[in-house]
């Protein structure tokens, strides 16, 4: 049988790739859990520094698998919710490579990631309303904190897509390709990412994710205690005197 998600290593980078394009790659339970199981990969693997997720065949994804909705399969993986990912994603940094569209459900895969990397002339939209559905995987959440305001309620509210040149405008997308090139230019930027120093790259993940629900002094009460876990570290240490030896430091993870 043909494995649903396929994990592939290049360097320090993991691309997960949804591999269901017969069906848009939408997803079911097995999606789920197939991208749940990649991140946990991911996280544990102290040779990975960032995830890429892309989508096989002609776009990202399209979504829950309606088919399999109908039959009580609401495409859930234990406290990572939605496809394996909306609820709870990576520790590590993860970028989603979109080719075609990443609609409902496909584009709240896309929002749980970091970073976006788009094609040009691909999709992105929530059309759950013209359903009657919700789009309860996070989108309405985390649409609002990436573009203003008025532009996250227009693409909610009407149902209909935007471009992926509009949604690098307004913010949502970080980088443009040419089509068939997301996945190259995900890969350029996560080769950025993977540079610098892991632990350092975990702790400025949580704190970028968590600040928004801490009061300014609860900020500074938890960074403090962030930064100095990572400031009593080898790799600390490392970075500094890499920095005055005028040489590339070697990241030991500790």
């Amino acid at each position: 049988m043909t494995p649903v998600v396929l994990t592939e290593m290049r360097g320090a980078v993991l691309v997960i790739t949804l591999n269901r394009p017969d069906v848009r790659n939408a997803v079911d339970s097995a999606v789920a859990a197939a991208i749940a199981d990649a991140l946990d990969a991911l996280d544990a693997d102290s040779a990975l520094a960032v995830g890429v997720l892309t989508g096989a065949g002609k776009g990202f994804s399209a979504g829950m698998d309606l088919r399999a909705f109908t039959e009580g399969d609401l495409g859930l993986a234990g406290d990572r919710g939605f496809a394996g990912i909306t609820r709870r994603a990576a520790e590590k940094p993860l970028i989603a490579a979109v080719e075609g569209f990443a609609l409902a459900g496909g584009f709240e895969i896309a929002l749980a990631c970091d970073l976006i990397v788009a094609a040009a002339g691909a999709r992105f939209g929530l059309p759950e309303v013209s359903r009657s559905l919700l789009a309860a995987a996070g989108g309405l959440r985390r649409l609002p904190a990436r573009a203003p305001e008025s532009v996250a309620y227009e693409i909610a509210l009407t149902g209909q897509p935007i471009t992926a040149e509009r949604a690098y405008e307004v913010g949502i997308v970080n980088r443009l390709a040419e089509p068939g090139r997301a996945l190259d230019v995900a890969l350029e930027l996560a080769a950025a990412i993977a540079e610098n120093g892991p632990l350092a790259l975990t702790a400025t993940k949580q704190i970028l994710r968590e600040q928004s629900q801490w009061s300014d002094d609860e900020f500074w009460a938890r960074q403090d205690e962030v930064a100095a876990a990572l400031f009593a570290s080898e790799d600390t240490r490392e970075g500094a005197l890499a920095f005055l030896e005028k040489r590339r430091p070697v990241w030991r993870r500790r």
